[in-house]
Protein backbone atom coordinates (compact mmCIF):
# COMPACT_ATOMS: atom_id res chain seq x y z
CA UNK A 1 0.00 0.00 0.00
CA UNK A 2 1.30 3.46 -0.95
CA UNK A 3 0.67 7.02 0.34
CA UNK A 4 -2.23 8.76 -1.43
CA UNK A 5 -1.54 9.93 -5.00
CA UNK A 6 2.09 8.78 -4.92
CA UNK A 7 3.77 6.25 -7.23
CA UNK A 8 6.58 4.01 -6.03
CA UNK A 9 9.86 5.95 -6.32
CA UNK A 10 13.48 4.81 -6.17
CA UNK A 11 16.84 6.54 -6.04
CA UNK A 12 17.29 10.26 -5.69
CA UNK A 13 19.47 12.46 -7.82
CA UNK A 14 22.60 13.46 -5.91
CA UNK A 15 24.22 12.13 -2.74
CA UNK A 16 23.70 14.23 0.38
CA UNK A 17 26.55 16.53 1.30
CA UNK A 18 29.42 14.78 3.05
CA UNK A 19 27.97 11.28 2.47
CA UNK A 20 29.26 8.43 0.28
CA UNK A 21 27.58 7.83 -3.06
CA UNK A 22 25.13 5.03 -3.90
CA UNK A 23 27.87 2.47 -4.34
CA UNK A 24 28.50 2.22 -0.57
CA UNK A 25 26.16 -0.81 -0.54
CA UNK A 26 27.01 -2.03 -4.02
CA UNK A 27 24.90 -1.88 -7.17
CA UNK A 28 21.73 -3.37 -5.70
CA UNK A 29 18.93 -1.28 -4.22
CA UNK A 30 18.36 -1.18 -0.51
CA UNK A 31 15.02 -2.81 0.28
CA UNK A 32 13.30 -0.53 2.81
CA UNK A 33 10.03 -1.29 4.58
CA UNK A 34 8.31 1.74 6.10
CA UNK A 35 5.82 0.82 8.84
CA UNK A 36 3.83 3.98 9.60
CA UNK A 37 0.09 4.39 10.19
CA UNK A 38 -0.01 8.14 9.47
CA UNK A 39 -0.14 8.88 5.68
CA UNK A 40 1.31 12.36 6.18
CA UNK A 41 4.32 11.06 8.13
CA UNK A 42 4.79 8.29 5.55
CA UNK A 43 4.83 10.87 2.76
CA UNK A 44 7.42 12.94 4.67
CA UNK A 45 9.71 9.92 5.11
CA UNK A 46 9.45 8.98 1.43
CA UNK A 47 10.24 12.52 0.29
CA UNK A 48 13.23 12.64 2.64
CA UNK A 49 14.44 9.24 1.41
CA UNK A 50 14.50 10.51 -2.17
CA UNK A 51 16.79 13.36 -1.16
CA UNK A 52 19.28 11.09 0.69
CA UNK A 53 20.87 9.87 -2.55
CA UNK A 54 20.49 6.26 -1.42
CA UNK A 55 19.61 3.79 -4.13
CA UNK A 56 16.49 2.25 -2.64
CA UNK A 57 13.12 0.66 -3.12
CA UNK A 58 10.61 1.56 -0.40
CA UNK A 59 7.38 -0.20 0.51
CA UNK A 60 4.91 1.48 2.87
CA UNK A 61 2.48 -0.41 5.12
CA UNK A 62 0.11 0.97 7.77
CA UNK A 63 0.17 -1.78 10.43
CA UNK A 64 2.04 -4.74 11.89
CA UNK A 65 -0.45 -7.09 10.26
CA UNK A 66 0.37 -5.58 6.85
CA UNK A 67 4.10 -5.69 7.64
CA UNK A 68 4.23 -9.37 8.58
CA UNK A 69 4.13 -10.82 5.02
CA UNK A 70 7.00 -8.54 3.98
CA UNK A 71 9.06 -9.40 7.07
CA UNK A 72 8.44 -13.13 7.28
CA UNK A 73 9.01 -13.94 3.60
CA UNK A 74 12.53 -14.08 2.20
CA UNK A 75 14.67 -12.30 1.39
CA UNK A 76 12.94 -9.55 3.42
CA UNK A 77 13.92 -5.89 3.75
CA UNK A 78 17.44 -4.64 4.40
CA UNK A 79 16.09 -1.93 6.69
CA UNK A 80 12.80 -1.34 8.50
CA UNK A 81 11.80 2.23 9.34
CA UNK A 82 9.39 1.70 12.19
CA UNK A 83 6.88 3.94 13.99
CA UNK A 84 6.52 2.69 17.57
CA UNK A 85 2.88 3.82 17.79
CA UNK A 86 0.70 1.70 15.50
CA UNK A 87 -2.97 1.71 16.43
CA UNK A 88 -3.55 -0.75 19.26
CA UNK A 89 0.08 -1.87 19.43
CA UNK A 90 2.46 0.69 20.87
CA UNK A 91 6.01 0.90 22.23
CA UNK A 92 8.59 -1.88 22.47
CA UNK A 93 6.12 -4.72 21.70
CA UNK A 94 6.00 -3.32 18.14
CA UNK A 95 9.78 -3.59 17.85
CA UNK A 96 9.91 -7.05 19.38
CA UNK A 97 7.37 -8.34 16.86
CA UNK A 98 9.37 -6.94 13.95
CA UNK A 99 12.63 -8.44 15.26
CA UNK A 100 10.90 -11.79 15.70
CA UNK A 101 9.68 -11.81 12.11
CA UNK A 102 12.86 -10.41 10.51
CA UNK A 103 15.86 -11.03 12.79
CA UNK A 104 18.29 -10.16 10.00
CA UNK A 105 16.88 -6.70 9.18
CA UNK A 106 18.28 -3.44 10.47
CA UNK A 107 15.66 -1.33 12.28
CA UNK A 108 15.49 2.46 12.55
CA UNK A 109 12.78 3.61 14.96
CA UNK A 110 10.75 6.81 14.49
CA UNK A 111 9.84 8.67 17.68
CA UNK A 112 8.22 11.94 18.69
CA UNK A 113 10.33 14.98 19.57
CA UNK A 114 9.92 14.35 23.31
CA UNK A 115 10.56 10.60 23.14
CA UNK A 116 14.35 10.36 23.25
CA UNK A 117 14.07 7.94 26.19
CA UNK A 118 11.81 5.67 24.15
CA UNK A 119 14.29 5.76 21.27
CA UNK A 120 17.17 4.75 23.52
CA UNK A 121 15.07 1.97 25.00
CA UNK A 122 14.35 0.73 21.48
CA UNK A 123 18.08 0.64 20.67
CA UNK A 124 18.72 -1.29 23.88
CA UNK A 125 16.00 -3.74 22.82
CA UNK A 126 17.55 -4.45 19.43
CA UNK A 127 16.99 -1.50 17.06
CA UNK A 128 20.08 -0.07 15.38
CA UNK A 129 19.10 3.64 15.64
CA UNK A 130 16.22 6.07 16.27
CA UNK A 131 15.16 9.39 14.74
CA UNK A 132 12.66 12.07 15.82
CA UNK A 133 9.95 12.62 13.19
CA UNK A 134 10.03 16.37 13.66
CA UNK A 135 13.74 16.55 12.82
CA UNK A 136 13.88 14.37 9.69
CA UNK A 137 16.32 15.66 7.08
CA UNK A 138 18.14 13.84 4.24
CA UNK A 139 21.63 13.78 5.77
CA UNK A 140 20.44 12.37 9.08
CA UNK A 141 18.06 9.80 7.59
CA UNK A 142 20.58 8.60 4.99
CA UNK A 143 23.31 8.33 7.61
CA UNK A 144 21.00 6.48 10.03
CA UNK A 145 20.01 3.92 7.38
CA UNK A 146 23.59 3.37 6.19
CA UNK A 147 24.95 2.92 9.67
CA UNK A 148 21.99 0.80 10.78
CA UNK A 149 22.53 -1.66 7.92
CA UNK A 150 26.28 -1.70 8.52
CA UNK A 151 25.86 -2.23 12.27
CA UNK A 152 23.44 -5.10 11.65
CA UNK A 153 25.87 -6.72 9.25
CA UNK A 154 28.67 -6.41 11.81
CA UNK A 155 26.44 -7.80 14.57
CA UNK A 156 25.55 -10.81 12.41
CA UNK A 157 29.20 -11.40 11.50
CA UNK A 158 30.23 -11.24 15.16
CA UNK A 159 27.40 -13.62 16.13
CA UNK A 160 28.41 -16.05 13.40
CA UNK A 161 32.03 -15.92 14.54
CA UNK A 162 31.01 -16.53 18.15
CA UNK A 163 28.84 -19.47 17.10
CA UNK A 164 31.75 -20.88 15.10
CA UNK A 165 34.04 -20.60 18.13
CA UNK A 166 31.45 -22.30 20.33
CA UNK A 167 31.08 -25.12 17.80
CA UNK A 168 34.86 -25.54 17.74
CA UNK A 169 34.98 -25.69 21.54
CA UNK A 170 32.11 -28.20 21.59
CA UNK A 171 33.86 -30.28 18.93
CA UNK A 172 37.00 -30.34 21.06
CA UNK A 173 35.04 -31.56 24.09
CA UNK A 174 33.19 -34.20 22.08
CA UNK A 175 36.37 -35.30 20.34
CA UNK A 176 38.01 -35.94 23.70
CA UNK A 177 35.09 -38.20 24.64
CA UNK A 178 34.48 -39.91 21.29
CA UNK A 179 38.03 -40.34 20.08
CA UNK A 180 40.22 -41.62 22.94
CA UNK A 181 43.81 -42.71 22.82
CA UNK A 182 44.07 -46.52 22.78
CA UNK A 183 44.84 -47.78 26.29
CA UNK A 184 47.27 -50.53 25.38
CA UNK A 185 50.66 -51.45 26.83
CA UNK A 186 51.53 -54.56 24.79
CA UNK A 187 54.19 -53.55 22.23
CA UNK A 188 53.10 -56.39 19.92
CA UNK A 189 49.70 -54.78 19.29
CA UNK A 190 49.43 -52.44 16.34
CA UNK A 191 46.38 -50.17 16.26
CA UNK A 192 45.61 -47.44 13.74
CA UNK A 193 42.55 -45.24 14.39
CA UNK A 194 40.97 -42.54 12.25
CA UNK A 195 37.90 -40.32 12.41
CA UNK A 196 36.53 -38.05 9.65
CA UNK A 197 33.41 -35.86 10.05
CA UNK A 198 30.82 -35.94 7.29
CA UNK A 199 29.94 -32.93 5.16
CA UNK A 200 27.99 -30.01 6.60
CA UNK A 201 28.14 -31.37 10.18
CA UNK A 202 29.32 -28.56 12.39
CA UNK A 203 29.61 -30.99 15.28
CA UNK A 204 31.02 -34.47 15.42
CA UNK A 205 28.37 -37.14 14.99
CA UNK A 206 27.66 -40.22 17.06
CA UNK A 207 30.36 -42.53 15.64
CA UNK A 208 32.78 -43.74 18.31
CA UNK A 209 35.59 -46.22 18.90
CA UNK A 210 37.87 -47.41 21.67
CA UNK A 211 40.79 -49.81 22.19
CA UNK A 212 41.73 -51.00 25.69
CA UNK A 213 43.94 -53.71 27.20
CA UNK A 214 42.87 -55.42 30.44
CA UNK A 215 45.10 -56.82 33.18
CA UNK A 216 44.91 -60.34 31.71
CA UNK A 217 46.56 -59.13 28.49
CA UNK A 218 43.40 -59.32 26.38
CA UNK A 219 42.84 -56.40 23.99
CA UNK A 220 39.26 -55.19 23.52
CA UNK A 221 37.99 -53.03 20.65
CA UNK A 222 34.65 -51.36 19.93
CA UNK A 223 33.38 -49.39 16.94
CA UNK A 224 29.87 -47.96 17.14
CA UNK A 225 27.46 -45.67 15.32
CA UNK A 226 24.59 -43.83 17.03
CA UNK A 227 21.59 -43.21 14.79
CA UNK A 228 21.28 -39.57 13.77
CA UNK A 229 23.60 -36.57 13.88
CA UNK A 230 24.25 -33.56 16.04
CA UNK A 231 24.96 -32.90 19.71
CA UNK A 232 22.44 -35.41 21.11
CA UNK A 233 23.86 -38.30 19.08
CA UNK A 234 27.42 -37.25 19.86
CA UNK A 235 26.69 -37.00 23.58
CA UNK A 236 25.13 -40.47 23.58
CA UNK A 237 28.16 -41.80 21.69
CA UNK A 238 30.43 -40.37 24.40
CA UNK A 239 28.30 -41.94 27.15
CA UNK A 240 28.30 -45.36 25.50
CA UNK A 241 32.01 -45.29 24.74
CA UNK A 242 32.90 -44.36 28.33
CA UNK A 243 30.46 -46.96 29.69
CA UNK A 244 31.91 -49.64 27.40
CA UNK A 245 35.46 -48.96 28.59
CA UNK A 246 34.38 -48.92 32.25
CA UNK A 247 32.50 -52.23 31.91
CA UNK A 248 35.40 -53.88 30.09
CA UNK A 249 37.88 -52.79 32.74
CA UNK A 250 35.46 -54.12 35.38
CA UNK A 251 35.57 -57.56 33.74
CA UNK A 252 32.30 -57.53 31.80
CA UNK A 253 32.34 -59.41 28.47
CA UNK A 254 30.21 -60.54 25.54
CA UNK A 255 26.45 -60.35 25.37
CA UNK A 256 26.00 -59.23 28.98
CA UNK A 257 28.15 -56.16 28.32
CA UNK A 258 25.93 -55.18 25.37
CA UNK A 259 22.80 -55.74 27.47
CA UNK A 260 24.10 -53.25 30.02
CA UNK A 261 24.85 -50.74 27.26
CA UNK A 262 21.25 -51.12 26.07
CA UNK A 263 19.96 -50.49 29.59
CA UNK A 264 22.05 -47.31 29.67
CA UNK A 265 20.73 -46.19 26.28
CA UNK A 266 17.10 -46.72 27.31
CA UNK A 267 17.66 -44.90 30.61
CA UNK A 268 19.29 -41.95 28.85
CA UNK A 269 16.52 -41.53 26.29
CA UNK A 270 13.43 -42.82 28.06
CA UNK A 271 10.65 -43.36 25.53
CA UNK A 272 12.48 -41.72 22.64
CA UNK A 273 13.39 -44.06 19.79
CA UNK A 274 17.16 -44.37 19.55
CA UNK A 275 19.42 -47.22 18.55
CA UNK A 276 23.12 -47.90 18.12
CA UNK A 277 24.96 -50.36 15.91
CA UNK A 278 28.30 -51.64 17.11
CA UNK A 279 30.93 -54.35 16.78
CA UNK A 280 33.12 -55.47 19.66
CA UNK A 281 36.29 -57.56 19.35
CA UNK A 282 38.41 -59.35 21.96
CA UNK A 283 41.95 -60.39 21.02
CA UNK A 284 43.40 -62.97 23.44
CA UNK A 285 47.21 -62.74 23.64
CA UNK A 286 49.06 -65.60 21.95
CA UNK A 287 45.99 -66.92 20.12
CA UNK A 288 45.17 -66.79 16.40
CA UNK A 289 41.51 -65.90 16.96
CA UNK A 290 39.33 -62.87 17.50
CA UNK A 291 36.09 -63.06 19.46
CA UNK A 292 33.65 -60.85 17.59
CA UNK A 293 30.18 -59.64 18.55
CA UNK A 294 28.03 -57.74 16.06
CA UNK A 295 24.93 -55.75 17.11
CA UNK A 296 23.21 -54.52 13.96
CA UNK A 297 26.56 -53.45 12.51
CA UNK A 298 27.83 -54.34 9.04
CA UNK A 299 30.84 -56.59 8.44
CA UNK A 300 34.54 -55.80 8.70
CA UNK A 301 37.74 -56.53 6.80
CA UNK A 302 40.49 -59.03 7.44
CA UNK A 303 43.66 -57.46 6.10
CA UNK A 304 46.81 -59.46 5.45
CA UNK A 305 49.72 -58.42 3.22
CA UNK A 306 48.37 -58.67 -0.33
CA UNK A 307 44.85 -59.66 0.71
CA UNK A 308 41.59 -58.09 1.96
CA UNK A 309 38.42 -60.04 2.73
CA UNK A 310 35.01 -58.85 3.92
CA UNK A 311 33.81 -60.92 6.89
CA UNK A 312 30.26 -60.91 8.31
CA UNK A 313 29.89 -63.41 11.17
CA UNK A 314 26.39 -63.94 12.63
CA UNK A 315 25.10 -61.01 14.65
CA UNK A 316 22.15 -59.68 16.63
CA UNK A 317 19.86 -56.67 16.61
CA UNK A 318 21.09 -53.12 16.92
CA UNK A 319 21.33 -51.98 20.54
CA UNK A 320 18.03 -50.34 21.52
CA UNK A 321 16.19 -51.44 18.37
CA UNK A 322 13.84 -53.70 20.37
CA UNK A 323 14.88 -53.27 24.01
CA UNK A 324 15.08 -56.54 25.94
CA UNK A 325 14.90 -58.83 22.89
CA UNK A 326 18.50 -58.66 21.74
CA UNK A 327 20.42 -61.95 21.63
CA UNK A 328 24.09 -61.11 21.29
CA UNK A 329 26.79 -63.76 21.14
CA UNK A 330 30.51 -63.73 20.44
CA UNK A 331 31.73 -65.58 17.34
CA UNK A 332 35.31 -66.75 16.84
CA UNK A 333 37.12 -65.56 13.72
CA UNK A 334 40.49 -67.07 12.80
CA UNK A 335 43.42 -64.65 12.48
CA UNK A 336 46.36 -66.20 10.63
CA UNK A 337 49.77 -64.67 11.36
CA UNK A 338 50.05 -61.12 10.04
CA UNK A 339 46.25 -60.69 9.70
CA UNK A 340 44.50 -57.66 11.18
CA UNK A 341 40.86 -56.65 11.62
CA UNK A 342 39.61 -53.42 10.08
CA UNK A 343 36.42 -52.13 11.75
CA UNK A 344 34.61 -49.09 10.37
CA UNK A 345 31.30 -47.22 10.39
CA UNK A 346 28.94 -46.97 7.42
CA UNK A 347 30.03 -43.45 6.46
CA UNK A 348 32.98 -45.13 4.74
CA UNK A 349 30.79 -46.66 2.02
CA UNK A 350 27.58 -44.57 1.89
CA UNK A 351 28.94 -41.54 -0.01
CA UNK A 352 27.36 -40.67 -3.36
CA UNK A 353 29.69 -41.35 -6.31
CA UNK A 354 27.65 -40.39 -9.40
CA UNK A 355 24.92 -37.89 -10.42
CA UNK A 356 22.24 -40.61 -10.35
CA UNK A 357 22.67 -41.01 -6.60
CA UNK A 358 24.52 -44.33 -6.72
CA UNK A 359 26.56 -44.95 -3.57
CA UNK A 360 29.92 -46.61 -3.13
CA UNK A 361 28.44 -49.45 -0.98
CA UNK A 362 30.42 -52.33 0.51
CA UNK A 363 31.23 -53.84 -2.90
CA UNK A 364 32.91 -50.64 -4.02
CA UNK A 365 34.71 -50.31 -0.70
CA UNK A 366 36.10 -53.85 -0.99
CA UNK A 367 37.42 -52.99 -4.45
CA UNK A 368 39.19 -49.88 -3.11
CA UNK A 369 40.60 -51.77 -0.12
CA UNK A 370 42.01 -54.53 -2.33
CA UNK A 371 43.81 -51.95 -4.46
CA UNK A 372 45.82 -50.98 -1.34
CA UNK A 373 46.09 -54.34 0.42
CA UNK A 374 49.89 -54.44 0.00
CA UNK A 375 50.32 -51.32 2.19
CA UNK A 376 51.23 -51.52 5.89
CA UNK A 377 48.37 -50.60 8.30
CA UNK A 378 48.95 -46.83 8.57
CA UNK A 379 49.32 -46.38 4.81
CA UNK A 380 46.47 -48.79 4.06
CA UNK A 381 43.97 -46.81 6.18
CA UNK A 382 45.17 -43.48 4.78
CA UNK A 383 44.96 -44.67 1.17
CA UNK A 384 41.47 -46.14 1.56
CA UNK A 385 40.16 -42.96 3.20
CA UNK A 386 41.75 -40.80 0.50
CA UNK A 387 40.16 -42.86 -2.31
CA UNK A 388 36.73 -42.84 -0.64
CA UNK A 389 36.87 -39.06 -0.22
CA UNK A 390 38.00 -38.62 -3.82
CA UNK A 391 35.18 -40.85 -5.12
CA UNK A 392 32.53 -38.67 -3.43
CA UNK A 393 34.26 -35.28 -3.80
CA UNK A 394 32.20 -34.20 -6.83
CA UNK A 395 28.93 -35.03 -5.05
CA UNK A 396 29.28 -33.26 -1.71
CA UNK A 397 31.97 -35.38 -0.05
CA UNK A 398 31.43 -37.83 2.79
CA UNK A 399 27.72 -38.05 3.57
CA UNK A 400 28.30 -39.30 7.11
CA UNK A 401 30.98 -39.46 9.78
CA UNK A 402 33.61 -42.19 9.48
CA UNK A 403 35.39 -44.07 12.26
CA UNK A 404 38.05 -46.68 11.41
CA UNK A 405 40.09 -49.01 13.64
CA UNK A 406 42.80 -51.25 12.13
CA UNK A 407 44.05 -53.64 14.83
CA UNK A 408 46.15 -56.80 15.02
CA UNK A 409 49.26 -58.47 16.43
CA UNK A 410 52.81 -58.06 15.20
CA UNK A 411 54.79 -61.28 14.74
CA UNK A 412 53.67 -64.90 15.08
Amino acid sequence: MRPPDRAARGAGTEPAAGEPADGVFGAEELRILLVEDDPGDALLVEDTLIDTGLKHDVTWVRSLADAEPHLAAGPGPDCVILDLHLGDVRGLPVLRRVLEWAPGAAVVVLTGLAEAQAGMAAVAAGAQDYLAKGQLEPDGLGRAIRYAVQRRQVQQAVAALQAQRMRAQENARLEHGLLPRPRVGNPRLRAVTRYLPGRAHSLLGGDFYDVVETADGHVHVVVGDVAGHGPASAALGVSLRVAWRSLVLAGMRGGRLVELLEELLVAEHGGAEMFVTLTTVTLPPGERVARVLRAGHHGFFLHAPGEVALVEPPGGLAVGMVPGLGDWREEEVRLPDGTSLVLFTDGLFEGQIDPEGRRLDLTGLVRIAREHCHHPPEDFVGAVLADVEAASADHGGLADDVAVVHVGWDGP
